[in-house]
């Protein structure tokens, strides 16, 4: 076996936690040849196939599963001693990938995004607000959250938060329309929902747990074109509260009766787990979520005032606490 340096190890595991040699490359901030090139190089001096190549990406091997526990512990290992070595906390750097539900990216991008620059200058973020297109088995984030825990035994899920749903629809639509007392009042009324065979979660299927005859008269994958229908007063939809309570274009419906509750559930690939960089951004996840719990985690009745933790302000769109 010939000799093989550390630095091929880094482009080993980059593309083995992207899958693909234009992520990777973007992650190294070199082009897609060099990693290309690298990885030939480590194969070649291992002697070993550590990815298998197809149409989808790169795929680890046998060998490349068993090498990437190893490859891992140095890389915690080596950025802990860089950072002893320079006094420092341990080294909090590069591109990370985190895949949201929309409605959390949503709010995470308004209301804690700014604290995470402020702590992890040296991250590069990308949020990805369409989980159900990522890979997690491909490694194509470093960290995700779901609405439900990922139950392959490759990953560490952890309860980030429950949070609470209900009924909002715009006060002119309320003012002229019939008098909703009850669930089965709801049923003479247009409701948005998600399309069916597009629902990438269980969890997403609100309207049976509001009303088991609630059929939608407008679909849309996106839960911000299901608000934006009914600012525009043309149906009611279920909304988190934290998006609900925070437009002033929407009242909520049944506030005192109608409490749906679901789960954020933040994942994170067990061989990255323990490092450094991800304790990290974990521990800043439930720092900020616990102090955001009032707005997640608290209905929002018909008569309580809107939580002012994080609100968007109708004139300028920014947030404002």
């Amino acid at each position: 076996m010939s000799d093989f340096t550390w630095d091929d190890l880094r482009f080993f595991l980059a593309v083995a936690d992207t899958g693909q040699l234009t992520t990777a490359a973007r992650q190294l901030r070199t082009s897609h040849v060099t990693v290309s090139r690298r990885i030939d190089r480590l194969e070649g001096a291992l002697g070993l196939r550590l990815f298998e190549r197809n149409p989808k990406g790169y795929e680890l091997t046998a060998h490349g599963r068993a090498l990437i526990v190893s490859a891992q512990g140095m890389a915690a290992q080596a950025n802990q001693l860089r950072a002893d070595l320079a006094g420092e906390e341990p080294l909090q750097q590069g591109l990370m990938r985190i895949a949201t539900p929309e409605g959390f990216g949503s709010y995470f991008s308004q209301c804690m995004l700014s604290a995470f620059v402020k702590h992890f200058p040296g991250i590069a973020l990308e949020l990805i607000a369409l989980p159900q297109i990522i890979s997690l088995s491909r490694r194509e984030t470093e960290m995700s959250i779901t609405l439900d825990p990922v139950k392959a035994s490759t990953f560490v899920s952890e309860k980030l938060t429950d949070y609470t749903l209900g009924v909002y629809g715009a006060p002119s639509y309320l003012a002229q329309a019939a008098p909703i007392r009850t669930r089965a009042d709801l049923l003479d009324h247009p409701f948005g929902g998600y399309i069916e065979d597009m629902i990438y979660a269980p969890g997403l299927d609100y309207l049976g747990d509001v009303h088991p005859r609630l059929r939608p008269i407008f679909k849309s994958s996106s839960i911000f074109n299901q608000q934006a229908a009914a600012q525009e007063g043309l149906v009611l939809c279920v909304l988190p509260h934290f998006i609900g309570a925070r437009d002033p274009g929407l009242q909520p419906v049944l506030g005192d009766v109608v409490r749906l509750r679901r789960s954020y559930w933040l994942n994170c690939h067990r061989d990255v787990h323990a490092a450094p960089r991800e304790q990290a951004v974990r521990r800043f996840l439930f720092a900020q979520i616990g102090s955001h719990a009032s707005v997640l985690n608290r209905p929002v009745l018909a008569s309580s005032p809107q939580d002012e933790v994080c609100l968007i302000s109708p004139a300028s769109g920014k947030p404002r606490r």
